[in-house]
């Protein structure tokens, strides 16, 4: 196509052209698709997530039995009562006046049921020490964090009365209430702080308060957008809370990422003197496009979750999906149409100093040296210019040193151990609660997390049943699973009843594991297993978990693979490259790499854990490792995919490879580094909550985008780039039938700059 020919092709060109030539249109559009998905969302309502749908395996069956039989289970509290001196036992008349003060007291706040004596159901350490008061709060079990309190303080009563013994109480209900009251406000400054630090590293980044505005507006109208879509998608996926922060995080990352891209390519090109009109057509022609190739494979990678299984990864999956969707048509569609609004308003607000006028101003306005659009007042692109004559002058030895580090930082991954945290692990010492939880399992091994056997029968109460039940009661000690007292919770009616065992093992994830295979694959099919038509799944904390983690680790293989074969497969339509797609997906993975080895060096292993104000707990919590290969898979191919188009661009104009290499990354440096500060400031704000696993998350997000902004994009992609040269370019002639997704710029931007090849040429990318 000659450059005489001005038809615009590609949809992200002619998105643009529709959207700056109807702009009040693009813009109404966009106002009312955001009205309408909130307000049908809202009408709707949400579905939230099941135990049931949550969980895996015999635990998920096992609260599909008791959702079925329409049993609620309350929320069960327990008060330690202790001596606190080897002399104060539970025979002692003290020790009783504690127990019975106790009982009296959370009876007459009328809030609980059942509550029972330790002398009744033997719940008595075997010192003669520790005894536990047992009840259950009236209600629903999901709620009753919000009437515990007067409870608590019942007890905290009776403790000033009875100095000789220690009076605490633990349990669901009063966990979750000492959880939020410390940590639910994290979340919410968590996500408050996002938005204020984004505008603010924008503000530096454009140094103007309207062009800083436009970004974070149109993140912010597609996650709202999404809330709404959410909703709708709950009847079809139910869906957490978890993905509505996750899909929260994503959202704002890559729709301030997103329009950055774009409104600082249209910057670039009114800088390089072309009209607002043209700057506009060229933004649209390249940095959309680039945008939805971005978003494209940024969603494969986020529909990778869906292959999990699990319900809490699928909500996620689409959570995800849909908000970088709606973030790119957004960003190719109704910010088109803003830019065309504003024109040079968009620089109102100028904020002395920190505008590039003022910066090239005061940097003499030379280039030096870069080609293109690479201009100096960009103190990024001086630095990478500078950097890239090191990598460009010796690529052989920029890439071993810079790979050679890289596989160093990821070494530790090697020896990576998943489980979920126990309560001591995710919270330390931070929390009381966490300490009367290590006094209970200490006195009372598996009794603060016993595991459930939940049996089903067609006569609960037939004779085999009994028996059997009986049977189970009596081996789950004698097999060493557990050391008791193993209670027992029927119900007629339904034909249900609960077997409590507390196993030995109690917060030891591994020791407590072992307990329950003895429990799951000795014990139950010795008796349960005797019995026709009886089911007996068991669940529990430590079930849950590990059925968690098997289905887990099921799910990897298939995951990876998922994500890695479409993600190469879109790079190989869009850049028409074989060699482009395979170094994405090396580079990639090493930077993925990488981030796995720093989150095991500082959590697993405690290596410099106090800097980030962690803890090494000796694991990393199990849904983070294929939740952090998918989110990074995406985000990073955001960064690619702009480098990688620019270097593109540059080539199909008829620099060398060499000089397009220095053009491209140059000219993406600014624009690049603002977009991953962002990242790592909003990123590393989850790495300020006091949850381990929330830190653990936002380190290791926060550490990959660093590293794949600045070694991966900076050393690693234009030293392999240079190695390579021509073949970059490598497309088997066999390969021409796939479909063409590359390049469809319009004629103004394969001129600029001015090409300094022959006139109509294409290169063969």
């Amino acid at each position: 196509m000659g450059n005489r020919d001005t038809r615009v092709r590609g949809i992200a060109a002619r998105a643009g052209g529709w959207s700056a030539r109807h702009r009040w249109a693009a813009v109404g559009i966009w106002v009312l698709f955001v009205v309408l998905a909130m307000g049908l969302g809202s009408a709707a309502g949400t579905v939230e997530l099941k135990d049931s749908d949550q969980l895996s395996g015999e635990t998920g069956r096992a609260a599909a039995i008791a959702e079925e039989a329409g049993i609620d289970e309350p929320a069960g509290e327990t008060v330690l009562v202790q001596g606190r001196d080897a002399g104060v036992k539970a025979t002692s008349t003290e020790f009783r006046a504690a127990v019975d003060a106790v009982m009296k007291a959370v009876e007459g706040t009328g809030k609980v049921t059942n509550v029972t004596s330790p002398y009744d159901t033997d719940t008595i350490s075997k010192d003669g020490r520790s005894a536990l008061v047992q009840f259950d709060m009236r209600g629903e079990a999901e709620t009753a964090g919000e009437r515990v309190e007067p409870v608590l303080k019942a007890v905290e009563g009776v403790q000033k009365d009875h100095g000789s013994v220690l009076i605490e109480e633990i349990g669901g209900a009063s966990m979750n209430k000492t959880f939020d009251d410390a940590f639910g406000n994290d979340f919410k400054q968590a996500e408050y702080s996002a938005v204020p630090v984004a505008l603010g590293i924008l503000l530096v980044a454009f140094g103007a308060l309207v062009a800083a505005l436009v970004p974070v507006l149109l993140a912010i109208t597609a996650i709202v957008a999404t809330m709404g879509l959410m909703m709708l998608v709950s009847h079809i996926q139910p869906m957490d809370d978890t993905s509505s922060s996750v899909m929260l995080l994503v959202g704002l990352a890559v729709g301030v990422d997103y329009c950055l891209f774009y409104l600082r390519r249209e910057r670039e090109e009114r800088a390089a003197g072309r009209d607002p009109e043209t700057a506009l057509r060229i933004a649209a022609a390249t940095s959309g496009r680039a945008i939805i190739v971005s978003g494209v494979t940024v969603c494969v990678a986020m529909a990778g979750m869906l292959f999990t299984g699990i319900a809490t990864f699928k909500a996620m999956g689409l959570a995800s999906l849909m908000v970088v969707a709606v973030a790119m048509v957004g960003s190719v569609t109704v910010l088109p149409a803003v830019l065309s609004l504003l024109g040079t308003r968009v620089e109102k607000g100028r904020i002395p100093f920190l505008h590039p006028d003022k910066r090239r101003k005061s940097n003499g306005g030379s280039n030096n040296g870069t080609s293109g659009n690479g201009r100096s007042g960009d103190n990024g692109s001086r630095f990478w210019t500078s950097v890239l004559r090191v990598v460009l002058s010796k690529p052989a030895i920029s890439l071993v040193v810079a790979a050679g580090a890289l596989l160093a930082i990821a070494a530790p991954a090697l020896g990576m151990k998943t489980q979920n945290l126990t309560l001591d692990q995710e919270f330390g010492d931070s929390l009381p609660i966490v300490a009367t939880y290590e006094r209970v399992n200490e006195a009372f091994p598996g009794g603060s997390d016993p595991a459930e056997v939940v049996v089903k029968a067609a006569d609960i109460n037939s004779a085999e049943v009994k028996s059997a039940i009986a049977d189970f009661r009596e081996q789950a000690v004698s097999s060493g699973a557990s050391r008791g007292p193993v209670e027992v919770t029927v119900h007629d009616s339904q034909n249900v009843a609960f077997v409590y065992v507390p196993l030995v093992g109690g917060s030891n994830l591994d020791k407590a594991e072992k307990s329950l295979e003895i429990i799951r694959d000795e014990v139950r099919p010795a008796t349960f297993g005797k019995v026709d038509g009886v089911e007996a799944p068991v669940t529990g904390q430590v079930a849950g978990s590990k059925d968690f983690n098997d289905q887990l680790v099921s799910a990897v293989a298939p995951v990876f693979a998922f994500v890695v074969v479409f993600a190469f497969l879109l790079m190989l339509l869009s850049f028409r490259s074989l060699t482009i797609a395979i170094t994405s997906i090396v580079l990639n993975l090493l930077s993925v790499g990488a981030a796995y080895g720093i989150l095991v060096a500082v959590f697993q292993h405690g290596w410099g854990a106090s800097l980030v104000g962690a803890e090494g707990v000796g694991a990393i919590i199990t849904w983070l490792p294929l939740f952090l290969f998918v989110i990074l898979f995406g985000l990073s191919m955001d960064y690619h995919v702009f480098v990688v188009s620019r270097i593109r661009e540059a080539r199909m104009r008829g620099l060398t490879t060499r000089d397009a290499i220095q053009h491209g990354v140059v000219t993406t440096a600014g624009v690049i580094t603002s977009a991953a500060v962002i990242m790592v400031a909003v990123f590393a704000i989850f790495g300020t909550l006091s949850m381990q696993s929330m830190k653990q998350m936002g380190v290791g997000l926060a550490a990959a985008v660093l590293i794949d902004a600045t070694i991966i994009r900076g050393v690693l992609l234009p030293a392999v780039m240079a190695l390579l040269g021509e073949r970059n370019w490598y497309f088997p002639k066999w390969l021409n039938r796939l479909p063409d997704l590359s390049h469809d710029e319009s004629p103004e931007a394969a001129a600029s700059p001015p090409p300094p090849a022959v006139e109509g040429e294409r290169v063969g990318v």
